[in-house]
């Protein structure tokens, strides 16, 4: 690392157990972030301002006015580009150093599989179940991380997955039934949840990549910004899961 590198970076570098050895784990880590509002906003500006080395970042929108109450990547002047673009400009603002891959079209199974298999650990900050058991069973399929979460109204949660036989993976959580989707369009989400919501998930990617502390791997976080009540819940594999069951 060159001494700018060390200076952007020091307050991360003094941690206990992370050291130049984290930091150039970071720097040597892809990651893949579908879905680039609310909860991407975060996710990516942390990782980003953390020194990941290579970002695929993966939305198939563009700027609505709307957006800009929660989707802090963005600005008004902004309205009307894509998404990705948008992102980019931000991104190689804050750090010029991190190699930004914009992936601007909707994700399909089979271009899912192909970005997976890029990176070594992906967030996703969609807003649909379809996109979210679509990237799981990518994950599953390729053993690569996931770090999921969700927030709606008042009410967020996060959790990860190994991507290893024998853990959990999201669709053990949420059963694909088709009754599941609520979005922020139609019932509505604080902006500043997302912004804690992503930052646990920004937070919990560093952590997995470098082998910091302790992942959610198995666990699920519940938080009402109501009342700003956490809470922890056990996640167990689904033995009959029809994406991961095979694997265990």
């Amino acid at each position: 690392m060159n001494d700018a590198q060390l200076l952007r970076y020091s307050r991360q570098i003094l941690l206990p157990n992370f050291d130049i050895a984290g930091q150039e784990r970071l720097r040597t880590a892809s990651v893949l972030v579908v879905g680039l509002g609310g909860l991407g906003s975060p996710v990516a500006l942390y990782l980003a301002a953390a020194g990941v080395g290579r970002l695929l970042l993966a939305d198939f929108d563009a700027v609505d006015l709307s957006n800009l109450q929660r989707q802090i990547l963005h600005t008004t002047e902004r309205i009307g580009t894509p998404k990705t673009d948008s992102a980019c400009l931000a991104l190689r603002a804050l750090n010029p150093e991190v190699e930004l891959i914009p992936v601007n079209q909707r994700l399909t199974a089979g271009r899912l599989a192909e970005l997976v298999a890029e990176v070594d650990l992906v967030v996703d900050g969609c807003d649909n179940f379809a996109t979210r058991f679509a990237v799981n069973a990518a994950c599953v399929t390729a053993r690569v991380p996931l770090v999921s979460g969700a927030a709606i109204r008042l009410e967020g949660q996060v959790t990860a997955f190994s991507g290893r036989p024998g853990d959990p993976c999201y669709q053990c959580l949420y059963p694909q039934d088709g009754h599941l989707d609520e979005t922020c369009t139609a019932n509505g989400v604080l902006a500043p949840l997302v912004g804690i919501i992503g930052s646990v998930q920004a937070t919990e990617a560093i952590k997995i990549l470098t082998g910091l502390g302790t992942p959610l791997f198995g666990r699920l976080l519940l938080l009402d910004a109501a009342t700003m009540d956490w809470r922890r819940l056990r996640l167990p594999v689904d033995p009959d899961c029809p994406v991961c069951s095979g694997r265990v």
